[in-house]
């Protein structure tokens, strides 16, 4: 059941998900100028390790980007968490 916004609320879930997007942009752009140069490090020194912390910080990576496009502030999966957790809030408080 979708529910009407107002212009206030629009504009903050808009401003929510900007800052969530430029996020990963930022963690994005960090992770590779970074592993760009332990990757130009590792090659000088003859060994080919940076491979492992770039595959680790990739999944990281993914996973950020993952709740940033996939399950955004205001999607309807997230929502109703959020209702679900409202609910048994207000139910574990009106009966302790």
């Amino acid at each position: 059941m979708p529910t009407t916004l107002s212009p206030e609320q629009i504009e903050r879930l808009a401003q929510r998900r900007a800052a969530r997007k430029m996020g990963w942009y930022i963690h994005a752009l960090i992770f590779l100028v970074v592993n760009t140069g332990l990757a130009l490090f590792s090659s000088f020194t003859g060994r080919h390790w940076a491979v492992f912390p770039a595959f680790g910080w990739g999944l990281g990576l993914l996973v950020h980007g993952l709740v940033v496009f996939v399950a955004p502030p205001g999607s309807s999966f997230r929502e109703r968490l959020v209702q679900q957790e409202r609910d048994r809030l207000k139910r574990e408080q009106d009966h302790p």
